[in-house]
């Protein structure tokens, strides 16, 4: 295995129809949630939680999504988007769910629990990389509709933080343009003395 900085320098989302299974599951996939609840927790209040969407159930909730999106449209959706919506939750074998249960707390800030959350979803796609599966961090829609939100288990006062993905890559990812550090960090400066 490369050095932890060596991983972390190439580790690259992988496009979800390249996702297959197998996934992991069982003792191993326990070990991944588990690396992927060791953040920053100011509070100690585990603010987000895990819902794992596969086999069965991926496919009757997809099969839900499209009703609810053509209940919408009000008309039947193009063959494509009905695939698309009824995939959404197995176009690959695993998909997890990274919900924020941030509440207003009276030390924590909303924002710190939120931000927590953020930090478990890229421990999660991190440490699914480091077990050799591939991941990718999505929303879409479903994410920002309460009535799909009903759909999936998440409450209409919780926050998705994404969908992530999970399979094993059916080839190496290709690499993209990351930002230019001279673009996006600045040296703070000392306040004049007069």
């Amino acid at each position: 295995m490369t050095d932890t900085t060596t991983f972390l320098a190439t580790r690259r989302s992988i496009p979800i129809p390249l996702l297959a299974a197998p996934a992991p599951e069982g003792a191993e996939l326990d070990d991944i949630l588990r690396i992927a609840a060791r953040v920053p927790d100011h509070g100690k209040l585990a603010p987000w939680r895990f819902i794992l969407y596969r086999g069965e159930a991926a496919v009757d909730l997809g099969a839900a999504l499209a009703d609810l999106a053509q209940n919408r449209e009000g008309a039947p959706l193009s063959e494509a988007r009905q695939r698309a919506e009824s995939t959404r939750l197995s176009r690959s074998p695993l998909v997890i769910g990274v919900v924020s249960t941030a509440r207003e707390h009276v030390k924590i800030p909303i924002w710190e629990q939120v931000l927590s959350a953020g930090a478990a979803a890229m421990n999660l796609v991190t440490a699914v990389h480091a077990r050799g599966y591939g991941a990718n961090w999505v929303t879409e829609w479903v994410a920002y509709d309460d009535d799909a939100k009903a759909i999936l288990g998440i409450a209409a006062d919780e926050k998705v933080v994404g969908f992530v993905h999970v399979g094993t890559p059916q080839e190496p990812p290709t690499e993209r343009p990351r930002p230019d550090l001279g673009d996006i960090v600045t040296e703070a400066r000392a306040r004049d003395a007069g």
